[in-house]
């Protein structure tokens, strides 16, 4: 549960906004659109790999 401590002198826009901030970096909605619908395992295998690959291609291996 997300709590916000309104301050003194502090408006509800601004309170908001500590909200929506506190609430994006929690994850809550990307999990939910990631869970909308089923990927086969070997799928997300795949695009894991693919992305690992892209990664490699474009920032090279690390220490080097």
């Amino acid at each position: 549960m997300i709590i916000i401590q309104i301050k003194d002198n502090e408006s509800v826009d601004r309170a908001l906004k500590r909200f929506k901030k506190k609430f994006e970096r929690t994850g809550v909605l990307k999990e939910l659109r990631r869970r909308t619908f089923f990927q086969k395992p070997s799928i997300t295998q795949r695009k894991m790999k693919q992305k690992a690959v892209y990664k490699l291609a474009t920032y090279g291996q690390p220490g080097e």
